[in-house]
């Protein structure tokens, strides 16, 4: 079998990828991968063919490079030969050219599902809203796409246009609202948790820090703000003074506002791994985002959730749903730190859920799916 995948090139999205296409390499199939950035440059370190590519494939540009996506995947299929494609969500060129290519496509998704399903109950909130407005996004992209390709169809497009062959999902089912069920293509396979090894000088110098400090760490991880409110306020001031310190990684989020941390017992770090300090940390504060809130589970950490835009808000009322997380309370600052590291109650319910997804071995249930898909 000849696999080319074709993920969205931010670590968040490749990462996964990278731990389902080693494996599928393991299986002794031939597999590629276009990327770009240093997300690709680690897929490369770890042994995959990487194909280059440009931005096409870049998060951020997602709702209008789908045009682009297309012709990417069409130049490296002429290369390749693939039988089957694998992407992620919010990839529609690579949906689109699955299908004038005759190939099946497996798609990852994230730990939850963003778009509407059956039988949940519909009084979570936003979460009902949220869901309808993402998929009308979706689909308003992929039908686009159709049209300006002159593909029959571009009006009538659904959900199941968006699902591939087979669509997994990188989480739990207890993430899922009580009594959801979900699209018959839609499919469990777990975190298909990857990222490069931490250098040592990096590690090192995070550690001694955090050694110097001497109080226990609190993993905080930004993701884009979407226009809401900044965290800086709150950590600036839930981590002077208190009894937690905080390493903070600032992944796709802007830097330290100025002047900050000053006097707040805060290491900011920007590094393309985070496992080395979720061991470390207490506790894990996170937007919502699907790569930090996997990791914080499978280390056993319990959640504060403060969530924007995106799929933030999805997964952390998802988390909150299944009582592996708190919201952020911004008004009691670092009160609340011990609060969370304290409850036994939610420190149980996160080992429980953190064990059934290390004993799922993603990986390997996503390696087969691809085989299943191309059969």
């Amino acid at each position: 079998m000849r696999a080319l995948f074709c993920p969205l090139s931010d670590p968040g999205y490749l990462y996964p990828a990278t731990a389902v296409a080693l494996e599928t390499h393991r299986r002794g199939h031939t597999v590629s991968v276009i990327a770009s950035g240093p997300a690709a440059r680690a897929a490369g370190q770890a042994g995959l063919t990487v194909l280059a590519s440009n931005e096409t494939f870049a998060v951020s540009r997602w709702f209008r490079s789908g045009y682009g996506q297309y012709h990417s995947v069409r130049q490296a299929a002429r290369q390749t030969r693939p039988d089957v494609l694998v992407t992620s969500v919010l990839c529609p060129g690579a949906l689109v050219a699955a299908e004038v290519l005759g190939l099946p496509v497996v798609v990852l998704g994230l730990a939850c599902h963003l778009w509407p399903h059956r039988g949940a109950d519909g009084n979570n909130d936003r979460d009902p809203q949220d869901r309808v407005w993402r998929l009308d996004g979706a689909l308003d992209v992929y039908r686009a796409l159709r049209a300006e390709l002159n593909l029959p169809g571009a009006d009538k497009a659904g959900q199941d246009a968006l699902l591939g062959t087979s669509f997994l999902l990188r989480g739990h089912p207890g993430l899922e609202p009580p009594g959801a069920e979900l699209p018959e293509r839609v499919r469990y396979a777990g975190p298909c948790w990857w990222e490069p090894p931490a250098g040592e000088r990096d590690l090192l110098s995070v550690r001694n820090r955090l050694d110097l400090v001497g109080k226990p760490v609190v993993y905080v991880h930004l993701g884009r703000v979407f226009g809401g409110e900044s965290l800086w306020p709150w950590i600036q001031r839930a981590f002077t003074g208190g009894e937690f310190q905080a390493v903070v990684e600032l992944g796709r989020s802007t830097a330290a506002p100025a002047g900050l941390p000053g006097t707040a017992d805060v290491t900011v770090v920007r590094h393309p791994w985070m496992s080395p300090l979720l061991e470390r940390a207490r506790l894990v504060v996170s937007s919502g985002t699907s790569a930090p809130v996997l990791g914080a589970l499978l280390h056993r950490r319990p959640l504060l959730v403060s969530p924007n835009g995106g799929e933030q808000r999805v997964l952390a009322a998802a988390c909150l749903r299944a009582g592996v997380a708190v919201p952020v309370d911004r008004a009691r600052g670092g009160g609340q730190l011990s609060t969370v590291a304290g409850d036994d109650a939610l420190l149980a319910r996160t080992a429980r859920m953190s064990g059934e997804l290390a004993e799922g071995k993603s990986e390997s249930r996503a390696a087969q799916a691809v085989e299943e898909a191309c059969r």
